[in-house]
C-alpha cells in the first residue's frame, strides 16, 4: 500500500484519533507511521536512542519525548513537583526547558505513556497542540509583576491558549480515559478543520523594549504598548517570522516578523484567529517545507496580507506604533515584583535540569520549591524563575541555593549566561550533529580566549543547533553554529542582541575543534577596533564578511559560505 502523505493522515485521523488507542494496547514498542504523525499532536515525538542504536541495531530503541504545554511558562508548584515526579518515575530523571517556556520530558517508554500523560492531566497540565500541525505553546514575558496593565499582557498567553485550542475528545479518550472509542459523531474543528494547519504556528507576546521571548522569530508577534499614564494601549502586531530552513536549498531561509499594524486589546483574539485562518487556507499543502506562514508572506507581500486580514477581522488596523529600541533581559538574579515579594531567575544551562556531581540543580530546586511553595515561571532563553518569595527568605534561599551546588548569575560569564543550545543528539530524529552536549565545552574554549584579550566582559549572544531547523532560535544570534554534517557546523555572524536582525552565514564546514580557533582572530579585532558599545555582530557586519575571510588563515575558498 502506498504510504500516505501527512495531510491525508490529519484528514482521516477522526479529530486527531488515528489508530493510538488500538496502537498502545499492542506489545510493540512504537507507532506505526500514520499513528506516529498524529501522536505529535498529543505532545510526543517518537525517537530512537541513537547512541544506545548505534553500540547495537539489533535492539529496539524507540523511546519517546513528551512536551507539555504551559502558557507563558507559568506553574503552580504543585504542577512543578508534578513534573519532576514524572521525570523520576517514567522519564531520564532530568527535566528539559525548551526554548518556547514548556518542559520536555526524555526517554519515555511507549508502556509509560499513558500514565505520563494521565497524571499530568490530574495536575492540570496538557500536552495537547505542545507538537503538531497546530498553535503550538504561546509564549509572555514571564517576569512577575505586580502591576495589574503587565500581568494583563501575560494572561493573553492563556487567554489565547483557550481559543486555540483543538476541539476534539480524542486527548482525555485516549490518555485520560483510557477507552478505545471511536466517536461517529466526530465534529469538524471549526478552527483547524479536517487537515489542521499546513504546518507549526507560533506565538510570543512581548513588552515593548524587551525582547526576551524572540518576538520577531514568531509567526504571530505581538508587542505590548502603554501610553504615558502606563495603561495598556494596545499590541504592535508583527507576522511571518520563523527558523527553520535547509541546507542547499534556497527556497527556505529564516526570516523575521514583518510590522503589520497596532490593535486594541479588545481586538488581539479575533486578530490571531484571523491569522491562524490565513495560514489555514493559503498556506503550501503539497510541500511541507514551504508550508510555514512566513512564506505566504513573502509570497503574496505585506499589503496583501494585511487586507486579507482585514477582511476576515471587519476592521481597519491601525499604524504601527513607534518602538523603543529593542533590548534582551534575561530577568536572572534577584528581583522585586512589586507586591512587596521577590523572584529569582537562575540560569539552567542549556535548559537541562539535572543533577551532576555536587552541582545538583534538580534535588535543590524541588527542594526550595517544596519548603517556600513557590511558583516557577520558565523563559525563553531556557532558565527558570523562582517567585513570590518573601523578603524574609531571600537569605535562606540563597543559602539553599549554595548548599546544593546551583549557580547564580555571579558564578558564570556573560557569554555562557546568553548561550542557549538545542537538545540535537541523541535522541532528536533531524539532528546531524551534536549541541547540548558539547556547547558548554565550546563555551570553556570561548571563555578562556575572551579572558585571554581582556574582554570577558562580552555578552555575545552564541546559539548552536544540530540541524538547519533552528529550534534555538540560531538565527538572530551574532555567532550561531548551526549542524552541516557530522561534526560540522555552518558559522552564522551578524545577529544582534536584541534579536532583531538575521545572521549570515560566514563559513561553512568547520570542525568543531576548529569553531574557537577560527574565532580567535576576529574577537582579537574586535577588541581593538570595536566602536564605543559596539556589539560583536554590529562590528562583523560594519567590518564585513570578505574582509574578516582575510584575517583567518587556513580556509580555502570552496570551504567558505557565501554571504
Amino acid at each position: 500500500m502506498a504510504k500516505k502523505d501527512v495531510e491525508t493522515i490529519k484528514a482521516e485521523s477522526g479529530g486527531l484519533r488515528s489508530s493510538l488507542a488500538e496502537e498502545l494496547a499492542n506489545s510493540d514498542r512504537f507507532f506505526s507511521g500514520a499513528a506516529e504523525k498524529i501522536l505529535k499532536f498529543h505532545g510526543v515525538y517518537q525517537q530512537e536512542d541513537r547512541d544506545a542504536r548505534k553500540q547495537d541495531r539489533t535492539a529496539d530503541h524507540h523511546q519517546f519525548m513528551i512536551r507539555t504545554r504551559l502558557p507563558g511558562g507559568q506553574l503552580t508548584p504543585e504542577q512543578y513537583i508534578a513534573h519532576d515526579d514524572l521525570a523520576s518515575n517514567y522519564g531520564n530523571n532530568t527535566l528539559r526547558i525548551t526554548t518556547r517556556q514548556d518542559f520536555q520530558f526524555h526517554g519515555v517508554l511507549k508502556g509509560d505513556l499513558r500514565e505520563t500523560l494521565r497524571e499530568l492531566n490530574h495536575a492540570l497540565v496538557s500536552t495537547l497542540g505542545a507538537c503538531g500541525d497546530i498553535v503550538r505553546n504561546v509564549m509572555a514575558c514571564p517576569a512577575p509583576t505586580a502591576d495589574p496593565q503587565r500581568r494583563a499582557v501575560q494572561d493573553f498567553s492563556f487567554e489565547l491558549t483557550r481559543a486555540l485550542y483543538p476541539r476534539t475528545n480524542a486527548y482525555h479518550q485516549i490518555w485520560v480515559d483510557g477507552e478505545a472509542m471511536i466517536d461517529e459523531q466526530v465534529v469538524e474543528d471549526p478552527l483547524y478543520g479536517k487537515t489542521y494547519l499546513p504546518r507549526k504556528f507560533k506565538i510570543a507576546i512581548a513588552y515593548a523594549g524587551d525582547n526576551c521571548v524572540d518576538v520577531y522569530t514568531n509567526d504571530v508577534g505581538l508587542v505590548a504598548i502603554f501610553d504615558a499614564e502606563s495603561k495598556l494601549k494596545g499590541f504592535n502586531l508583527l507576522a511571518g517570522g520563523g527558523m527553520g530552513m535547509t541546507h542547499n536549498n534556497d527556497a527556505t531561509f529564516a526570516r523575521l516578523g514583518d510590522e503589520i499594524g497596532f490593535i486594541t486589546p479588545e481586538q488581539v483574539v479575533e486578530t490571531v484567529k484571523a491569522i491562524v485562518t490565513i495560514h489555514r487556507d493559503f498556506g503550501d499543502r503539497e510541500n511541507r517545507k514551504h508550508a510555514r506562514l512566513k512564506y505566504i508572506l513573502e509570497d503574496h507581500g505585506v499589503e496583501w496580507f494585511r487586507a486579507e486580514l482585514e477582511n476576515r477581522v471587519g476592521f481597519k488596523l491601525q499604524p504601527f506604533e513607534p518602538l523603543p529600541l529593542f533590548q534582551v533581559e534575561d530577568h536572572l538574579g534577584w528581583h522585586e515584583q512589586g507586591d512587596g515579594c521577590w523572584f529569582i531567575g537562575i540560569p539552567v544551562e542549556n535548559g537541562r535540569v539535572v543533577d551532576r556531581g555536587n552541582y545538583r540543580l534538580r534535588t535543590g530546586l524541588r527542594a526550595i520549591i517544596e519548603q517556600f511553595d513557590l511558583p516557577v515561571r520558565l523563559t525563553a532563553q531556557q532558565n527558570i524563575l523562582l517567585t513570590n518569595i518573601h523578603p524574609d527568605d531571600r537569605g535562606a534561599v540563597d543559602a539553599a541555593l549554595a548548599k546544593y551546588g546551583i549557580l547564580t548569575i555571579e558564578d558564570i560569564t556573560p557569554v555562557r549566561r546568553r548561550a542557549l543550545a538545542c537538545t540535537a543528539l541523541p535522541t532528536c530524529g533531524l539532528a546531524i550533529t551534536e549541541a547540548e552536549r558539547v556547547l558548554p565545552g565550546v563555551i570553556d574554549q570561548l571563555e578562556d580566549v575572551l579572558d585571554e584579550l581582556d574582554i570577558a566582559d562580552s555578552g555575545i549572544t552564541i546559539r548552536m543547533t544540530g540541524c538547519p531547523n533552528g529550534c534555538s532560535r540560531p538565527y538572530v544570534a551574532e555567532i550561531a553554529f548551526v549542524g552541516r554534517s557530522l561534526d560540522k557546523y555552518t558559522v552564522f555572524l551578524g545577529g544582534n542582541p536584541a534579536g532583531t536582525r538575521l545572521a549570515k552565514p560566514f563559513l561553512d564546514l568547520v570542525h568543531i575543534n576548529d569553531l574557537v580557533p577560527t574565532l580567535r582572530p576576529l574577537l582579537a579585532h574586535y577588541r581593538d577596533e570595536r566602536r564605543a558599545d559596539e556589539s560583536f555582530g554590529d562590528f562583523a557586519l560594519r567590518i564585513g564578511f570578505d574582509d574578516l575571510r582575510t584575517r583567518i588563515g587556513g580556509w580555502q575558498a570552496e570551504d567558505l559560505a557565501s554571504d
